[in-house]
């Protein structure tokens, strides 16, 4: 059966080429006899791997020295309490902005362990647009500040940073991480779950100021100390090998093939807007993402007609589009169009759309 094109949200799809060299090396890694995911974390052989991944985490994304990266488990989701955790306990106070479902169950498990105010939220408009701030409604003696970058389920993303002044910043990047060039020195902590465009799943990057891996809550377990994580090199416990291996060969595409972050972003952008000029066009299909706050990852859309949507979602599956039904809790359709999507992929779908518009009149 040929290779569908898979707009899933997470788990996504992976670049071919680097499916192709984690098949060559499944059974013997590099003439070690063995496989990745067979090996002694703590072996030789695995650690160069663990050193490259370092490595090239740094060189792609331009990570500073004075900042840590962490290989984790759990998920993002496992950052919505890590974070208050290790960060809120000075003040025990942080701002989040509810701008999506994983920014507000971020803040509803941070309220758990502190003073959780919400500065800003777009939910009376269903998340469509990312809400406008008032700093008036910063706290300046806040630990930190959090935002969820891009919003999967609704299809927005932050084109502009909040002014936090020395209020540390921290952002959920878990759907558009490797999308583009970030500068990661505006920022305190930046955390992504792998299953998007990193990684399979299992694996949770958390990019953090060295200043910041003070002393945690008392409560804190010990596999969500980020200090004790970060002094034991992320291997105080098995770490996720496969994932980080796989990440690996990911940001080896990224930076030998694509040519690096800024012309990854020159291609996200280039397939984005062929979906979004064929919605903008459309009588049919309309995008549910206000324009000014469009994500380049996630593309939501409906036809205003549920029989209809569940029509579109059931013939393009049947042509090879898969995954493209709206999260269950807006419903609708989304493409996820992550950095392993070709441009060909967004051509077809594009295609097929017009067609399935055309007799559906």
């Amino acid at each position: 059966m040929p290779r569908v094109y898979n707009f899933s949200a997470g788990p996504s799809m992976l670049p071919e080429p680097v499916l192709n060299k984690a098949a060559a090396e499944l059974l013997d890694y590099q003439g070690s006899g063995q496989s990745v995911m067979e090996m002694s974390h703590r072996s030789k052989v695995f650690m160069g791997i663990y050193e490259e991944a370092q490595a090239l985490w740094r060189e792609v994304m331009g990570i500073p020295e004075n900042y840590k990266v962490l290989f984790l488990q759990g998920g993002a989701s496992s950052q919505f309490a890590a974070v208050p955790m290790n960060l809120m306990t000075k003040s025990g106070k942080a701002d989040y902005v509810l701008s999506g479902q994983f920014s507000t169950k971020a803040y509803k498990e941070a309220a758990r362990y502190g003073d959780c105010k919400v500065v800003a939220s777009s939910k009376d408009d269903n998340f469509s647009h990312i809400p406008a701030l008032d700093p008036q409604e910063f706290r300046p003696d806040a630990d930190y500040f959090h935002i969820c970058m891009n919003n999967t389920i609704y299809g927005t993303v932050w084109n502009t940073l909040p002014d936090t002044g020395s209020v540390p910043l921290v952002a959920d990047i878990s759907s558009c991480i490797l999308s583009k060039p970030i500068d990661v020195t505006k920022f305190g902590l930046l955390y992504a779950g792998a299953q998007k465009n990193v990684a399979p799943a299992g694996l949770t990057i958390v990019i953090v100021r060295e200043d910041l891996l003070g002393e945690p809550m008392e409560c804190t377990p010990t596999m969500f100390n980020y200090k004790v994580m970060a002094e034991n090199d992320s291997m105080y416990n098995t770490p996720p090998c496969w994932p980080i291996y796989m990440s690996k060969l990911v940001l080896e595409w990224i930076k030998n093939d694509i040519g690096g972050l800024g012309k990854m972003e020159e291609r996200n952008v280039r397939k984005a807007q062929l979906l979004y000029d064929f919605l903008d066009q459309s009588k049919l299909f309309q995008g549910c993402a206000e324009k000014q706050d469009r994500s380049i990852m996630n593309v939501t859309f409906v036809t205003g007609d549920k029989d209809l949507d569940a029509k579109f979602v059931a013939e393009s599956t049947a042509a090879g589009f898969v995954n493209l039904k709206g999260h269950r809790s807006v419903g609708g359709m989304r493409a996820s169009i992550y950095n392993a999507m070709p441009e060909e992929g967004i051509q077809k779908l594009v295609d097929f759309m017009a067609k399935f518009e055309a007799e559906n009149k």
